[in-house]
């Protein structure tokens, strides 16, 4: 197989979603170079490994993977743009607690 460039587009909006993202796509074999973008909400990979495996990676952590385009990977000059940063967590990531009264039976009383 021939190395190539995939880009998802993938929901990115805090980091410890785009740690999630980076973290599933790295078990994967075969992967040469990884990189998020944030504000765009896209995931590029590099390397020699299925599109399909990468979105089916990425839905097991429940983010939803849209495959924007395969092709051969391009030599381009690195661009040293700042993106804002991320929040530390979103609404999406975090635990949600629910709690229960555990149930009791009403006493019986005979008068």
């Amino acid at each position: 197989m021939d190395i190539k460039k995939i880009v998802l587009r993938v929901s990115i909006n805090c980091m410890k979603c785009k740690m999630e993202v980076l973290k599933s796509v790295a078990k994967l074999e075969g992967i040469n170079e990884m990189s998020v973008n944030s504000e765009k909400g896209e995931l590029t990979v590099i390397g020699n490994v299925d599109a399909v495996l990468l979105t089916k990676q990425l839905r097991k952590t429940n983010k939803m993977a849209q495959i924007i385009s395969v092709g051969p990977p391009k030599k381009e000059p690195a661009k040293d743009e700042k993106q804002k940063p991320l929040p530390p967590c979103c609404k999406q990531c975090q635990l949600l607690v629910v709690g229960f009264a555990p149930y009791e039976p009403p006493l019986c009383s005979i008068l």
